[in-house]
């Protein structure tokens, strides 16, 4: 499913939207509606959304100003308008900043459908299929620029590595890396951290000159119980089990 946010500062259009049209017939599911354009930028800018149904007119930013702002911030999240009439010249301005389709007021089942199965269509091409799958140990034979840079990323900085920064590393919205890793790796980026600093942590604990919460610290846990839990849930012993194997 798609991720998409609703705003309209008319709230029975808003409500009507949100809980009566059969989004998810189309693939897509709602996870936010805002009723004036900050909410909507705010919303967006978290990183969770593909696609934002946005009013025109709306109070304290317009969906004009709303999608500049995004244009500038170089979100990949594509934008849908709802236009009144007289508004559709504005709309059509808004094309230089990426708006990809235009829904008049007020809306037809039939128009949302047609503009949305266009929009899935985009987004279903926009990430390539995975053309192989990667277990969960470590690998190195990976083609995909873009995807050794994050690896490299991670395993130099495993201990304070974020998806935020890894993100930055290769100059994409987190969001859209988080997806693409997954669909290149079929692994999470969060498993893949996750097992970087437990490959870590063993190759520490084996070196024997580090205790415990020492080995815990290096590797980012600030809290060696947590540590120990989750060395148990990825090795299956604990570290001073693994250390006397």
């Amino acid at each position: 499913m798609y991720q998409l946010v609703i705003a309209d500062d008319e709230y029975e259009i808003r409500h009507g939207l949100v809980n009566y049209f059969p989004w998810n017939e189309l693939g897509f599911e709602v996870i936010g509606e805002a009723a004036n354009g900050k909410e909507a930028l705010e919303l967006v800018s978290e990183g969770n959304a593909d696609v934002l149904l946005c009013d025109i007119q709306m109070p304290i930013m317009t969906g004009i100003e709303v999608i500049k702002e995004m244009h500038e911030q170089k979100s990949p999240v594509l934008t849908v308008f709802l236009s009144g009439y007289q508004e559709f010249h504005y709309a059509q301005s808004a094309i230089k900043y990426g708006v990809k389709n235009y829904i008049l007021k007020p809306t037809n089942f039939s128009e949302i459908t047609e503009a949305f199965s266009q929009i899935k269509k985009e987004l279903d091409q926009r990430i390539p299929a995975s053309t192989q799958t990667v277990s969960l140990k470590l690998k190195d034979d990976d083609v995909d620029p873009i995807i050794n840079k994050i690896k490299d990323y991670v395993k130099t900085n495993f201990k304070n590595a974020t998806l935020d920064e890894a993100a930055q590393v290769v100059y994409m919205n987190p969001h859209y890396v988080s997806k693409y890793f997954k669909q290149k790796t079929d692994v999470n980026f969060s498993d893949f951290l996750f097992q970087v600093k437990m490959e870590e942590a063993a190759k520490l604990i084996k070196e024997m000159k580090y205790k415990t919460y020492e080995v815990s610290e290096m590797v980012g846990y600030s809290n060696a119980k947590n540590f120990t839990r989750a060395f148990r849930k990825y090795f299956g012993v604990s570290p001073k089990e693994y250390r006397l194997n």
